[in-house]
Order: structure tokens, then C-alpha cells, then sequence
């Protein structure tokens, strides 16, 4: 069954709210056992929106869906941000929980509206798009501009295909681009995205629902933080993905970044064939564990045990820096997010708890460098295991190694520490610029094979 919410009085001058109508034809398109609600020639305000299983909402490219900027138009049952310090972001504009076969489609535009929230505290910022429990979900062929929070969390769903959006998330804290947490079988290609946060995030809020069977394929990501991340939130299990042929440009922070932080395990992860140009730090993982710091998950109760890392691939990447990296990038008016002595890959982990099996092959990597040794002449901090070591505290900064510190890098293009079957082969590291620092640094690692040049 096809329905136009026009029928049901929606109007498309983008002044006046069509909540109502839309609702009204995603209900009636369920009744009737499935079908397409159109969305065709307008502008449509709207609060918040359910779909329903076997609904399918389609954004003309003659239209434009866009959030209303008063919140109270949102409903407050949509279930909830899982960072226990991001509670402003528990709203949504499109909402789904326990449906099959939904989706949203179209070469038309969905907008949050971000310039009507702040970009924190004040007032609650809704998502654009969160879906709970659902399966068989098809998102494909939008631009999705403006959240005014995250774009999208898909949550403890499974058989989830994403095709060829344009995500444009840059005007508040907290924009990230697809977020995946505790879903299975998820297909994701030919997509681009842009955004101040993680462009791409998968998650374990659980050890009930993994993650995992991840295909992300033919992206291209920017973003003034990390293109993708895999883990923070890592209480269960993580694994199972390939990311390749994709292009990484403008990261202000971390290419991919890898976290098991949260007890969890993050295993069987490939990434190949990429391209990354001005990209800080290209390649980060860590395991370690963490509680009270910023991004805790709800989820977690208490200091968890450290978890497990393994079986992690990287394979033919080229990475390159110009002279956009000899300045310091912010975000927004004061959150730094590197400048050339933060650059380089960074790998680390406790050294009782090493990552098992790292392969690194077939890898340029020409950085900036410029970085003179007393930028970074300091002691370098441990990952230290939090349930049983104290962490000291120099000059007001927690003096250990982890997510978010160092600010500096020992080496100029790779620190690998605390790796057991460490794997590198046909590396090549060149510099731009003349740097004080080593070119890379392979500490407490056992080494299966190092061929470096």
C-alpha cells in the first residue's frame, strides 16, 4: 500500500508541524499490512516519528523532512543515549523498536535542525534516527544533514543494509555519522560522511547482543575527531568485520580507532585497501580498562577486568600528510584535537594483558614531522589495570596511558607497545619534514616478523 501524507493533511510549506499526518499514514500503512508512505514536493516540520514493521518512508527528492526545533514535540519513550554523561541526546526524530522490515529511502533530504538546540546542558538535543531490537532494516540514498545530535544509533538489531548516503553532521558536539551497537549482519557502502564526532562507531553496550559480521565497504569519511571507531563502549563482544576500500581525508584525530576499555573482547577485525591523506593519527588501539572517566557506558556498574584484544589486520594502506598538518586543529572555539606531535600510529596495551596477533602489512606512510624532541621530552605513561594499580596524578593530569592521553607521540610514525604476534611486513616510512623523533618505536612486543624501512 502506497500513501501520501497530503491525504491525511500533512502540508509542505515548512512552517507548519505535519507530525500528525505522517504518523497517521505510517499507522495506516501498518494496518493494511505494509507499504511506502511518500513524502513528495515540500518542506514537512515534524516532531518525533514511530515507523511501524513492513513501513517503508520515502523522501522524495522533490522533499525535505525536517525536525521541529521546539522538543517538546519529540516523545520521551524512545529508549535512551547509553553514555551515562550524554543524557541529552535520550530524544530522537525517527524512532523503531521491535519492527521488521522498515526502512527509510529516497533522494530527498532528512534535517535535524541542529541550529534550533544548543550544542549541550541547556535542553535535550534529539538524534535523527534510532532503532531498538529491529531487523531487516534498509537505509539508503538520503542526505541526512544536520542532527542536532548523533545521525543515527542502531541498537541490538540485525540484518541491517546502508547504501549510498550523504551524511553532513558539523554543527554541534556529538556528530557522529552510523552508529552500531550490539547488531549483527550489517552491510554498509558507498557512503559519505562528514561529521565533529565518530563517523562511523561500533559498539558493545552488553554480552547479550554482539557485534558482529560488520561489512563496511567504498566510504569516504571526514570528521574533526576519528573516522571509525571500534569499541569504548566494549562490555561484550566485538568481531567479525572487514572495512575496505574506503578513503579516510581531514581526520583531525584517529583514522580507525580500536577501544576495548570496557571488559569486553574485540577480535577478527580486517582492514584493507584504504587511503588515508591528513590523517593525525591513522591507526590507535588500545586495551585497557576504565570506569569513571568520560564516556562510561550505562550499562556498567564497576571497574570491569581487563578484556581481551586479537587477531586485528591491516593490509596494503596509504597513508600521507601535506601542510595542512602543520597546524593545530580545533573544535569548535577550544577542543583541541591534535597538532603534529600527536601524530603517528599508536598501539598500546597493559603488560600483563598484551593485544594477541597484529599484522600490519603493506603500508606507506609519509607524515609531516617537524616535532623537535623537547615538544615531547617527558615520561611516557603505562597502560596500568585500574582494579588493582593506583594512578598517580602529575600537575593536575592523571599520569597514565589511555583513550585520550598522551597528547604527544614518542615516534614519528608508529609506537607499538605490548603486542604479542606482532606482524610487519613491507612497512615504509617517510617524512616530509625533518623530525627528532624516532621513526617508530617497538617496545615488550613479541615479534614474528619486523621489516621496516
Amino acid at each position: 500500500m502506497d500513501i501520501n501524507p497530503k491525504d491525511f493533511g500533512a502540508v509542505g510549506d515548512g512552517k507548519h508541524l505535519s507530525t500528525a499526518a505522517i504518523q497517521k499514514s505510517i499507522d495506516q500503512c501498518f494496518k493494511m499490512g505494509g507499504g511506502t508512505v511518500f513524502l513528495k514536493d515540500g518542506v514537512y516540520l515534524s516532531g518525533g516519528l514511530y515507523l511501524k514493521s513492513n513501513v517503508t518512508l520515502y523522501i522524495d527528492k522533490s522533499a525535505k523532512l525536517i525536525a521541529s526545533g521546539d522538543i517538546s514535540d519529540y516523545g520521551t519513550d524512545t529508549h535512551y543515549n547509553r553514555y551515562i554523561n550524554e543524557t541529552d541526546m535520550d530524544r530522537c526524530f525517527i524512532y523503531a523498536v521491535d519492527c521488521e522490515n522498515i526502512g527509510l529511502m529516497g533522494n530527498g533530504e532528512i534535517n535535524g535542525n541542529a541550529e534550533a538546540f544548543p550544542n549541550e546542558g541547556s535542553i535535550y538535543r534529539p538524534m535523527m534516527i534510532r532503532f531498538l531490537r529491529c531487523r531487516n532494516i534498509k537505509v539508503r540514498d538520503l542526505r541526512l544533514y544536520n542532527s542536532a545530535a548523533w545521525t543515527s544509533a542502531f541498537l541490538d538489531s540485525e540484518d541491517i543494509y546502508i547504501d549510498s548516503l550523504d551524511i553532513k553532521n558539523d554543527k554541534r558536539y556529538n556528530g557522529d555519522g552510523l552508529d552500531f551497537d550490539g547488531c549483527q549482519n550489517v552491510f554498509v557502502s558507498n557512503c559519505k560522511i562528514y561529521g565533529t564526532d565518530d563517523n562511523l562507531c561500533l559498539q558493545s553496550s552488553s554480552k547479550e547482543y554482539d557485534t558482529s559480521n560488520i561489512h563496511i565497504t567504498g566510504c569516504m569519511f571526514t570528521s574533526i575527531c576519528a573516522g571509525i571507531r571500534i569499541g569504548l563502549k566494549s562490555i561484550g563482544n566485538i568481531k567479525n568485520t572487514v572495512i575496505s576500500n574506503c578513503t579516510f581525508k581531514n581526520i583531525w584525530r584517529e583514522g580507525i580507532k580500536i577501544e576495548c576499555s570496557e571488559g569486553g573482547n574485540i577480535s577478527n577485525i580486517a582492514v584493507s585497501n584504504c587511503i588515508m591523506e591528513n590523517v593525525r593519527r591513522p591507526i590507535f588501539a588500545i586495551l585497557n580498562n576504565r570506569f569513571d572517566i568520560i564516556g562510561t557506558s550505562i550499562e556498567l556498574k564497576e571497574m570491569p577486568k581487563i578484556g581481551t584484544m586479537s587477531d586485528i589486520s591491516f593490509d596494503n594502506i596509504i597513508i600521507s600528510d601535506t601542510e595542512e598538518m602543520k597546524n593545530t586543529h580545533i573544535r569548535f572555539n577550544d577542543d583541541i584535537m591534535g597538532e603534529p606531535k600527536f601524530g603517528g600510529i599508536r598501539i598500546d596495551a597493559n603488560k600483563d594483558r598484551k593485544i594477541n596477533g597484529l599484522s600490519i602489512t603493506n603500508l606507506k606512510y609519509t607524515a609531516y614531522g617537524t616535532v623537535k624532541k623537547s615538544e615531547v621530552d617527558m615520561p611516557y605513561p603505562k597502560v596500568l589495570d585500574l582494579t588493582v594499580d593506583t594512578v598517580e596524578d602529575i600537575n593536575g593530569v592523571k599520569f597514565i596511558s589511555e583513550n585520550y592521553y598522551p597528547t604527544w607521540s614518542r615516534a614519528s610514525h608508529m609506537d607499538i607497545r605490548n603486542v604479542n604476534d606482532l606482524y610487519l611486513a613491507n612497512i615504509s616510512l617517510k617524512l616530509l619534514n625533518p623530525d627528532e623523533r624516532d621513526k617508530y618505536i617497538i617496545e615488550d612486543c613479541s615479534v614474528l616478523k619486523q621489516e621496516i624501512f
